[in-house]
């Protein structure tokens, strides 16, 4: 019923917003002034801008609603040590386990718990455990929500995070099944969210990719008082472009390369989800155990979208309305850019490519245009409405 009237309330007001921009059209050099407003007005109401993709059907999801043992058709324990069979990467001291005392569900949460306990496997002591799970399900773009309370304690590193399908790393679950061909970070990383307990409710998310990677530039976060005591939920949003990350749909960070390669931009194949807890050399002496807690985790992909749809809706056209110069920003190798006045003439035509670009506008006169970005060989357009004011 809320989606229904949401529907409705939107038909009315373009219905009674486009009868006034006609009105006022009509008689442009004698309301100028009131157009520039409406046409503002149409802008934020969504009418010449480019339709933002929607992830709206859900694809794959764990509400973890069976107490005891993880749903093994969801999720892989990886436990084999890496780096020559002694340790996990960036120093950590923790072994990962199958055990459910690391990794179990109640009450509808699963429960990702980091323990303080002498453990000794694969002939290596270490004094600590944790539990590091891969999803079984690998996907290429859309909206992924978890929600999630994190452990506490100086030392302790939570993740969620994303691996591309292709990597190659013994004992992960796509390795085992045979898909891998790539190593690190040319399979390119995802991090949703991590947290660290020497920095205390900060949240950070990253990409890594062959042109940057470990110690990161691509990275943003902010500070999100009580995440060791409340849920909150951790998003990304995963377009042919971009990617978008948010807590509580506050976004903190955006990664979209200007320049679009395999190094920089190693997203269009599918990824793994990941969850873990690393211990660092400085954790606490007095910490003894701390749980993340996954109240659900779920992935959203479009109800009808294809892929090259996808691409086609994450061009962006604006400012809405402009005075002197109209900017482009599409996803194509090349493609082009055409203007069309109210009669349907071409005016303008430009031969872009991917990224930023731009048409000059300054000596047309103040009015409505066409403006569409197309690429030939995909047989794909968008085209708005633009008013030169």
């Amino acid at each position: 019923m809320k989606a229904q009237c949401q529907k409705v309330l939107g038909f009315f007001c373009l219905a009674d917003v486009h009868f006034l921009f006609v009105v006022c059209f009509l008689n442009w050099n004698k309301h100028q002034n009131h157009m520039k407003h409406i046409a503002t007005l149409l802008f934020c109401l969504g009418i010449f801008s480019s339709q933002a993709q929607v992830y709206d059907t859900l694809i794959w999801a764990d509400e973890f609603n069976v107490d005891g043992s993880l749903d093994t058709a969801k999720w892989w324990h990886q436990t084999i040590l890496p780096n020559n069979g002694q340790s996990w990467w960036n120093n950590e001291i923790q072994h990962y386990t199958n055990r459910d005392t690391n990794s179990y569900c109640d009450s509808g949460f699963m429960y990702l718990t980091a323990r303080k306990e002498t453990f000794t496997d694969q002939n290596v002591t270490k004094d600590y455990t944790s539990a590091r799970l891969n999803s079984k399900f690998a996907f290429t773009y859309g909206r992924v929500e978890v929600r999630a309370q994190m452990p506490t304690g100086v030392g302790t590193w939570p993740a969620i995070w994303m691996l591309g399908q292709n990597i190659y790393e013994v004992g992960a679950y796509w390795d085992v099944q045979g898909y891998a061909t790539t190593g690190w970070p040319a399979c390119g990383e995802i991090d949703i969210m991590e947290h660290w307990g020497t920095n205390q409710d900060y949240i950070q998310s990253a990409m890594h990719t062959p042109t940057s990677f470990g110690n990161t530039s691509n990275k943003g976060g902010r500070l999100i008082p009580g995440v060791s005591n409340n849920m909150h939920i951790y998003a990304l949003e995963w377009t042919p472009t971009k990617m978008v990350f948010s807590v509580d749909s506050i976004v903190h960070y955006t990664y979209e390369p200007a320049t679009r390669t395999q190094n920089s931009w190693p997203f269009d194949d599918p990824q793994y989800i990941l969850m873990n807890i690393a211990i660092q050399g400085s954790i606490d002496t007095a910490f003894t155990a701390s749980p993340m807690i996954v109240d659900y985790i779920r992935v959203y992909q479009s109800s009808t979208l294809s892929n090259e749809e996808l691409e086609q809706g994450s061009i962006e056209i604006y400012p809405n309305p402009t005075q002197d110069v109209i900017h482009i920003r599409q996803p194509w190798n090349s493609a082009k850019v055409q203007l069309f006045d109210v009669t349907g003439a071409l005016i303008q035509e430009k031969a872009v490519e991917f990224g930023n670009s731009q048409l000059d506008i300054t000596t047309l006169s103040n009015g409505t245009y066409t403006c569409r970005v197309f690429n030939a060989e995909k047989g794909l357009y968008t085209e708005q409405k633009v008013v030169k004011i």
